[in-house]
């Protein structure tokens, strides 16, 4: 009774997070995805009307680039932000509160062992919170982390020609001083990053003859100047007119709420960022996003998202400030809130999104295998853009007999 006691009252909970969450994704976010456009999912019309050509048209070629270009940036990272590689799980249990809960509404791919049908398991959306986790288990000194090369779901992600339903990136995660909490120490890590991210198109473009394009300095822009500014846009707009000025933007103070209750930019759950501490310069969040101008899709491009890790006190404030307080009660959270996790700062970086970037594709499914949209895999085949593998195929009849119930009266 105590524990269908407890299962019901930690669902009550999820439900009113889940609300406001709701209500925090109903206020414009940064994103292009129109869901009343059946064809949301495609391209701008830009690169259809200028006659799309491909840097690579030879799959295997493209391949090879592919290897180079995560080799590359993986060493580079390493060596940049002190990181060592480590394994990471597919899947992790749902009870333990380790899975990212990204903005709160997502549904993981879940699924129960054969003999274990009462234990569930979740496929990660990211590692944002195992990997701080990860840290402790493997003792991590400050000033040292670790990398892992990641591969999730996303069920419920809008798919389009920059997101797909699988997740590959380097998620990252390193060990500060809790002094360390503040904007520089955030800034000089990201600029490291950056310059892993410069060093490997340079090396990627001189060894497969074409021209780099990002400038060798990055801005740091923060959210609140962005809405003084630019008021009536939106935060997608306001990203777009930040990285065609500059070419390369870190834009600080992403999540929360403005004061009239939309939210601020773009959504962050409440337990990994910190997007509550005040700045400097007036605004709040020791977090952002590393943004460039892509020349080819003529808009801003997201590289990762990153930043400062919530401490034992932030992470109550926003988790109150969420209606999220039945989180307190999961393992990982424990552990944080009674000191056993160390202060860290992390982030990922897609490895398809930066592929696409860099290897100057129109479409994500150019550099990974997904599923897309039939109606729009059609057009894109008609306009010269040919998705990885199985990504532009259709659907075999003949294929649903491979999956019939046991029962052969079925």
């Amino acid at each position: 009774i105590f524990l269908k006691w407890s299962l019901f009252k930690s669902f009550s909970n999820s439900i009113t997070c889940f609300s406001l969450q709701q209500k925090v994704l109903s206020n414009k976010m940064a994103t292009h995805f129109n869901r009343d456009d059946p064809l949301a999912g495609l391209p701008p019309q830009k690169v259809f009307e200028k006659g799309y050509k491909p840097v690579f048209e030879d799959n295997l070629k493209k391949e090879e680039a592919l290897l180079t270009l995560k080799t590359t940036f993986e060493n580079n990272l390493k060596k940049n932000v002190n990181l060592q590689r480590v394994s990471c799980p597919m899947f992790v249990t749902k009870r333990s509160g380790f899975n990212d809960n990204l903005n709160g509404t997502e549904r993981p791919a879940t699924f129960a062992p054969r003999d274990f049908e009462d234990i569930k398991l979740e496929v990660p959306f990211s590692l944002a919170k195992w990997k701080r986790w990860a840290l402790h288990y493997y003792k991590v000194p400050a000033g040292k982390g670790v990398v892992t090369d990641f591969r999730g779901l996303r069920c419920d992600d809008d798919v389009d020609f920059t997101h797909s339903l699988y997740v590959d990136q380097w998620d990252w995660e390193k060990v500060m001083d809790p002094s360390e909490r503040n904007v520089e120490y955030l800034k000089e890590t990201v600029k490291n990053v950056y310059k892993s991210v410069v060093d490997t198109e340079e090396a990627v473009c001189e060894e497969f003859g074409y021209d780099a394009i990002l400038p060798k300095e990055l801005v740091f822009a923060t959210t609140e100047e962005m809405i003084e500014k630019y008021p009536t846009a939106t935060p997608k707009e306001r990203e777009d007119i930040l990285c065609k000025e500059h070419g390369a933007v870190f834009l600080m103070g992403i999540g929360g709420l403005k004061s009239d209750g939309t939210l601020k930019h773009d959504g962050r759950a409440p337990d990994y960022d910190d997007w509550t501490t005040p700045r400097p310069d007036g605004g709040h969040g020791i977090n952002g996003d590393l943004l460039v101008w892509n020349p080819l899709l003529e808009m801003s491009f997201e590289l990762s998202s990153m930043g400062i890790r919530v401490n034992p006190e932030i992470l109550e404030k926003q988790l109150d400030l969420c209606e999220c307080n039945e989180r307190k009660e999961y393992i990982w959270h424990q552990m944080l809130l009674d000191g056993t996790l160390p202060q860290t700062i992390g982030g990922g970086i897609g490895q398809s999104r930066l592929s696409q970037f860099m290897l100057r594709c129109a479409h994500i499914g150019e550099v990974q295998h997904g599923w897309y949209n039939p109606e729009e895999v059609a057009l894109l085949k008609e306009n010269n853009i040919r998705l990885l593998g199985l990504g532009e195929f259709e659907e075999d009849p003949m294929a649903k007999s491979l999956h019939q119930a046991a029962d052969p009266s079925s």
